[in-house]
């Protein structure tokens, strides 16, 4: 028989399934688009039951491309991670939406704790890596059990379960047998401690989150228990977890000590591995967990860590192109616009829908298109919109290098976007660094395999899933410096423009 490992890719726009080989080749794919709510404005919801369904059916789509004589080893877990879903422990029916990481509906609440309790909200840093914000998972948990009826008392008697994607996917898959998360997903939601690797009953207690809802926190490369899917198999093993950023360090083999890569999915994720040291941040940056296993070099399997930088609006600010004001009809064709006008004509868009992330950390910036003349074109719109992706992670990055005390000279990359030659090489040009872009882009579903498969020995070790990594291609800065500093500076004047917006609301 020969065999494969099985990637479950959930993110924030589809749901998506991938078949790889030890090589790390793909063998098969599917995808499936599921539906965003947006109930308010500010507000982001999903359908967990959608989200379910349309994770089975991409399932089902890549199982029935494998002839008889193949067949799935193991199955690897990749999510949208700090998206709460709240459920019936009894029955599995959900109480509510998903609340999705995107959603803005608590920010007041984490203005409140910000004023009230000024110890709490620096213990939380301390403890969690992350800087107290509506976009983890404690708020969101909060506001669910405040907000369905009867659902806070519910919880108290043990009747309902929180889980963050991962977890709602291992539950369903299992049959409701499991309810577990792994270390990554865990400290995304804003209440594990990550250095002692333990739900933090301090910061439940505030929000009023009972403990017996939390699941389980397990290693991301760990047999969590045995898919039972009927006619798609029975007993396949669910051996490995990681949030969608972390699997994706991990699927660039970002294995050791100042590795780092960025993620253009729907929104913009630059990590840097910083070995078993928790770096603290002064930049705004987060300190989190990063998708680690039992190796040579890690003989104890102590937990590693790493820097994080989020753009909450990435790829997502090419489908509101798409989608919201229809100025291009699909992705692909915002390369050859972007290379058909030399510059914006010095437009800026700062795309902030749903507030700024690191190193702002505004939920209250709105999007702002600033520098507009009667000279501006579509193509002008479509470019200034890819650039902002790439200003972004130029901000990310000086922070990085910043808070780690050195410098960067290459990023890999990897996701959707990152197809985008033209945005790939304004990016080098930016940075003025250099971008490696893999063979393999989709190393997200591919760092979820990778631990998936080390776990049940498919994979022998880190070394064997190196060989497998290989370069397609490498875009080096050609910018000027005077330039580059030009453009730079008008980004900056931009993201002004878009704070000063929220002044009024902070």
């Amino acid at each position: 028989m020969k065999e494969y490992v099985m990637a479950l890719d959930q993110g924030t726009t589809s749901s998506r399934c991938i078949l790889f080989d030890k090589k790390g080749n793909i063998r098969a794919k599917a995808q499936k688009e599921y539906t965003q709510h947006y109930p308010k404005p500010g507000w982001v919801e999903h359908d967990p039951k959608e989200i379910w369904s349309s994770q089975y059916a991409v399932m089902a789509e890549a199982m029935a491309l494998l002839s008889e004589d193949e067949t799935i080893a193991s199955i690897g877990i990749t999510n949208q991670r700090e998206t709460a879903i709240v459920w019936e422990k009894e029955t599995g029916q959900p109480v509510y939406n998903a609340i999705v990481w995107q959603c803005r509906r608590t920010a007041e609440t984490i203005d409140r704790l910000k004023e009230t309790e000024p110890e709490l909200y620096n213990y939380i840093i301390e403890k969690t890596g992350l800087i107290p914000d509506a976009y983890f998972s404690a708020s969101k948990i909060a506001w669910i059990l405040d907000h369905v009826e009867g659902a806070r008392e519910r919880a108290q008697r043990g009747e309902l379960l929180f889980g963050t994607v991962d977890t709602w996917l291992i539950y369903n898959l299992t049959k409701g047998k499991v309810h577990v998360t792994d270390y990554t997903n865990a400290s995304r939601t804003m209440l594990f401690d990550i250095h002692t690797l333990t739900w933090d009953t301090r910061i439940a207690e505030y929000f009023k989150i009972p403990m017996q809802m939390l699941p389980q926190v397990k290693p991301s490369s760990f047999v969590y228990g045995y898919a039972n899917l009927g006619a798609l198999g029975e007993h396949i093993p669910i051996a490995g977890a990681a949030g969608d950023q972390q699997a994706a360090l991990f699927g660039q083999c970002g294995f050791r000590k100042g590795d780092a890569k960025n993620t253009y999915g729907t929104g913009c994720f630059l990590l840097m591995n910083t070995g078993t040291e928790a770096v603290s941040s002064k930049s705004g940056l987060l300190t989190t967990i990063a998708a680690s296993c039992d190796s040579p070099d890690n003989r104890s399997g102590d937990v590693e860590y790493a820097l994080e930088g989020s753009v909450f609006v990435a790829g997502a600010a090419i489908q509101w192109l798409r989608d919201g004001i229809r100025l291009i009809e699909n992705a692909p064709q915002t390369q050859q616009m972007c290379e058909s006008v030399e510059d914006t004509k010095g437009v800026y868009l700062v795309p902030a829908f749903a507030g700024l992330g690191a190193p702002y950390w505004n939920p209250y910036a709105r999007g702002m298109m600033v520098g507009m003349t009667s000279g501006c074109k579509r193509e002008h719109f479509v470019r200034a919109t890819l650039e902002s992706i790439a200003y972004q992670t130029c901000d990310l990055l000086a922070a990085m290098e910043k808070d780690a005390g050195l410098s960067l000279t290459q990023v890999k990359v990897d996701g959707g976007a990152s197809a985008n030659d033209f945005l790939m090489q304004f990016q080098a040009d930016i940075l003025d660094s250099c971008v490696l872009r893999p063979k393999c882009i989709e190393t997200t579903a591919l760092g979820a395999a990778y631990l998936a498969g080390l776990a049940v020995g498919y994979w022998k070790d880190k070394q064997e899933i190196k060989e497998n990594w290989q370069l397609a291609a490498e875009f080096s800065p050609c910018m000027e410096q005077p330039e580059r500093q030009v453009r730079k500076k008008g980004w900056a004047k931009a993201v002004r423009a878009a704070l000063f917006w929220a002044e009024d609301e902070e």
